[in-house]
């Protein structure tokens, strides 16, 4: 894990305006180092086995494993040793989805991964499977039938992630006005942004002066402390798995200026970023399973 330095896979490499979600069918016979990207990827994984770390949490992966990452996310993929890993990866723009799923599917933080078994695993394989043969055959009105199997797999991660223990709801998620809720969900996928308050304001379609109220009454805390503790995670996470030049770090969080990133991060986490790096630690994840 030394001297890794984390690579950012852009949109644009993968992905177009008249092909805003693509899939992939995967053969990994090594390492794939750890990396995070612009878009939002899914897999599931049909044969072989290893270890996918997600934000510095050591997962395994066996056949059935599916996972879902965000742009806030970083990961790797690791085979076990004489095992090639194969898998469905689809990757796509959050503008591929309708804002109600968009919003049903990340309404609270946390990774989603599972293990399907079953009947599960029998209907999104063939969700999987008919989004690879349409994509491939390229008929007239495959880009709408991939569509709707693309968008079924993800109600059903939406109605499994109900209630499971991976997603972690924020105080008061429960209570928030569905625009305020919009505004969270935007936060937590577009941290790294240059983003504003009136930048968010906007998104979520409220003035700015009653947004900033509405944020702070209803989550506890102003909208640049909410956005700031974003950052912070996913920096205390970068720092734990890679070895990432600081500086780097900060820029890669959202951070603008390195003397913020450090006095933010000894206030939250009583120690300089530098004296976190001192080891690394990889945690265990139970996954739910359907």
């Amino acid at each position: 894990m030394d001297d890794i330095q984390p690579k950012r896979l852009q949109s644009e490499h993968y992905l177009s305006e008249s092909d805003p979600f693509r899939i992939f069918r995967h053969q990994i016979d090594g390492a794939i180092e750890v990396h995070w990207h612009e878009f939002f990827e899914m897999a599931l994984v049909l044969e072989g086995s290893g270890v996918h770390v997600l934000n510095g949490k050591s997962i395994r992966l066996a056949p059935g494993s599916l996972f879902l990452v965000t742009p806030a996310d970083f990961h790797e993929i690791i085979p076990d040793p004489g095992s090639v890993i194969v898998l469905y990866d689809v990757v796509f723009t959050q503008h591929v989805l309708r804002q109600e799923l968009f919003q049903w599917l990340f309404q609270s933080s946390g990774e989603r991964v599972y293990e399907l078994e079953g009947k599960r695993l029998a209907s999104l394989g063939a969700e999987f499977d008919r989004l690879w043969e349409e994509s491939e055959q390229g008929q007239p009105g495959s880009e709408w039938v991939a569509q709707g199997a693309l968008e079924r797999v993800l109600i059903d991660l939406a109605r499994m992630g109900e209630g499971t223990a991976n997603g972690r709801e924020y105080p008061g998620a429960g209570r928030l006005h569905p625009s305020i809720r919009a505004a969270v969900t935007y936060l937590q996928h577009h941290f790294r942004e240059p983003l504003t308050l009136h930048h968010v304001a906007r998104h979520a379609g409220l003035s700015d002066s009653y947004f900033s109220e509405c944020f702070r009454r209803q989550l506890g805390v102003p909208f640049q402390i909410f956005l700031q503790e974003q950052r912070l995670q996913f920096a205390c996470s970068l720092l734990r798995l890679t070895e990432l030049p600081v500086t780097e770090v900060c820029f890669a969080s959202g951070f603008r200026t390195l003397n913020h990133f450090e006095r933010a991060f000894k206030k939250k986490y009583d120690q300089t970023p530098r004296e976190l790096r001192g080891r690394k630690r990889f945690q265990s994840v139970d996954l739910p399973h359907s």
